[in-house]
């Protein structure tokens, strides 16, 4: 817990990165287990579209030149870009009715930048990585 709060003080907006990454990651859980069409299908659908634009503007914004970089972006960036183009598809298809394109966009967009992003999270050396680990935080903790 000290970890966090030491890194919303010092990090606010990789703070803000990690957690509308984990409620979108919670949220699209729950959106992919629940019935689908609803009108609360709708209005938790565009809370998770929502985070997942939060969560990739706000990773634009995070670099790492600790890690093999270009102006500090990573490998893990590709996810960004995926999600800025994926995003406004799934919705497009959606409006147009195609359900089946819908359904396979946001699920693939869920698996690729929920599940494997947050999952590239846990390497050690990264944040979530170093807390679960047990290894030391490059410049994050006190």
């Amino acid at each position: 817990m000290h970890a966090l709060l030491v890194l919303m003080q010092r990090h606010p907006l990789i703070f803000f990165h990690l957690a509308t990454a984990f409620a979108a990651l919670l949220l699209g859980l729950l959106m992919l287990l629940r019935r689908k069409g609803t009108r609360s299908h709708r209005l938790l659908g565009w809370t998770w579209v929502v985070l997942m634009a939060a969560t990739a503007l706000a990773s634009a914004f995070i670099r790492d030149h600790r890690m093999p970089n270009l102006h500090g972006y990573t490998l893990i960036h590709l996810f960004t870009v995926t999600v800025a183009v994926m995003l406004p598809l799934g919705i497009a298809y959606a409006r147009r009715g195609n359900m089946l394109g819908h359904r396979r966009t946001m699920t693939g967009l869920y698996v690729g930048a929920c599940l494997i992003a947050g999952l590239f999270t846990l390497l050690p050396g990264r944040f979530l990585g170093s807390l679960l680990w047990g290894t030391p935080l490059n410049g994050i903790s006190s």
